[in-house]
This record gives C-alpha cells, structure tokens and sequence, in this order.
C-alpha cells in the first residue's frame, strides 16, 4: 500500500510542475501566484492520503488539514483553493481524481487599505523619473503589478492603454494626458525595445517593481504595496460615484461581486467621516 501511494505520489508531482507551466503560459498567473500555488501543492503532497479505486484517484485531505488547522481560516481557503485549482486541471486532462474532507473553509471578507491621494502626491515628490512613472501607472490605471511588468510600448496610445490580464483577457483602459507625458518624459532617458520598463533587454520583473514601490512609499515612513495602489485607484472611482459595471471592467475583474467589497470600503470610510464631522460626535459622544 505504502509502496502503491509513494508511486501515485511521485507521478501526481510531475503532474504539478505542468500545471505550473499551464498557469504562467495559458493562464497568464504571476510569478507570486505560481509560487503560491507551488508551494501548497507541494506540502499538501506530502501529507494526503492517496488511493485507487475503480480507476479513480481519491485524494484524502484529512492529514494535510489537520497539519495546516493551526493557520488562519484565509491561508486555509488560500492553500485548499491551490488544491482544488489543481485536481480541476488533472480532471480536465483525462486523469479521473477525487477530494475528499474537502470542505470549505468560511473566511471574513477583509476591506483593502486604500493610501490617500495626499500620501501618493507626497510619496511621489522629488523622485526619480522611472520610480515616479510606476506609481503613478498603477495608481491612474489601477494595474495588477503583473500587467504593468509585461506591459509593451506596442500596447501604449495617445489616450487608451491596452492591459493582457488574468487569463490571457484583453481590456482597454483610458489612459490620462498627465500619465502619457509622464511616459513620454521617461522614454527620453531611458531606451527600452519592447517592454515598457526593462533591465537588459528583459522586462522588469514583478518583485524588482514592487521593491520600487515599497522603497518610494518608505520615504514617507508608509508600507505601500502595488496591490494597495490598485485599491486607491478603484476606491476613489467609486467614491466620485464610477459605476460599479465600468470600475470592474477597467479593474479587469471577471465578476462585479469581486468589485463590491470596494463599495464597501466607500460605505465605511463615509460613515468614519461623518463620525468625525457631526457636531454630536464629539470626543465625549457616542454616535
């Protein structure tokens, strides 16, 4: 038995490394994503219990889920979610798997931390050209960080931007006057062939573009990542009443409920600011 389950064990493995390749090639995942999932797949692997039966292949998470139970309930979701992301792969490549003890783990929907425009505007001053160029793209398009890593002068216009997101999906996104002479301002100094920000003729990848971020936003004594720049840029369209249908189009998102928890981060900040304003919400008043 033992014997029969190291097999299955070692042959599901080589499995995952061309899922891996599947998720960067055709589902266009980040390089951290792909790691993520790496990761999980990886240690589940080591733990589940693995048998045959009527030519299925039943995958016991059990033992993986009590060694995992210690963590919070969203690294739960997340690793599980890996999991069942990669036995839908082998299902849809003729293998015939099963979970089982694959229940699902509920989480608390957190509201994302948008930074201020005044934080940006001041994060930004007196920067270096290239740094100042990657806040402000992801900040005036709300780009994932992988976008703006592979995006290509090709995909640059006068006024539109045109983003490959999640999924190999295309969308075309309006690009601001002050956005494009920013970009027109950086190509002056810095030549690049086919990649809007590179280093030796290759882009710039994911983490040197999120250590620039961090690095900007540390200036001002802030912990700044890309993803919360995104955040700002969706909340402030919500906030200055974008409908919700144009803002998780231009977010690339494949659904308008992933878009909905920024709607609730606009209720919370309105209700923190009228906490603040209203003569009976003072230091001794309970509003």
């Amino acid at each position: 038995m033992m014997i029969l389950e190291n097999y299955l064990k070692k042959s599901l493995d080589k499995k995952r490394v061309l899922f891996l390749e599947y998720l960067e090639k055709f589902r266009a995942y980040s390089d951290l994503t792909i790691k993520t999932y790496d990761e999980s797949i990886k240690e589940a692997l080591t733990y589940i219990e693995i048998n045959t039966q009527d030519k299925q292949t039943i995958l016991n998470l059990m033992p993986y889920r009590i060694y995992i139970a210690k963590l919070n309930s969203k690294t739960i979701s997340k690793k599980l979610s890996a999991i069942r992301s990669f036995v839908k792969y082998l299902n849809d490549n003729d293998l015939d798997v099963v979970l089982e003890s694959d229940d699902s783990i509920k989480t608390a929907k957190t509201l994302p931390k948008p930074i201020s425009h005044k934080h940006i505007m001041e994060a930004i001053k007196g920067i270096n050209i290239k740094d100042k160029l990657i806040i402000v793209m992801i900040y005036t398009l709300g780009l994932r960080i992988s976008e703006l890593a592979s995006l290509k002068l090709d995909d640059i216009d006068n006024e539109w931007i045109r983003i490959l997101g999640k999924g190999n999906k295309q969308r075309d996104i309006p690009l601001l006057k002050r956005t494009k002479l920013l970009i027109d301002e950086y190509l002056s100094s810095f030549i690049t062939k086919k990649f809007l920000f590179e280093k030796n003729g290759e882009k710039l990848s994911e983490n040197s573009l999120r250590y620039k971020v961090n690095k900007v936003f540390r200036r001002i004594s802030l912990k700044v990542t890309p993803h919360q720049l995104r955040h700002s840029y969706a909340t402030a369209l919500l906030n200055e009443g974008a409908p919700i249908s144009d803002v998780s189009e231009l977010l690339g998102h494949s659904s308008m409920a992933t878009t909905q928890i920024y709607t609730k981060l606009g209720s919370a900040l309105k209700k923190k600011n009228y906490n603040k304003a209203h003569p009976l919400c003072g230091v001794d008043e309970q509003c």
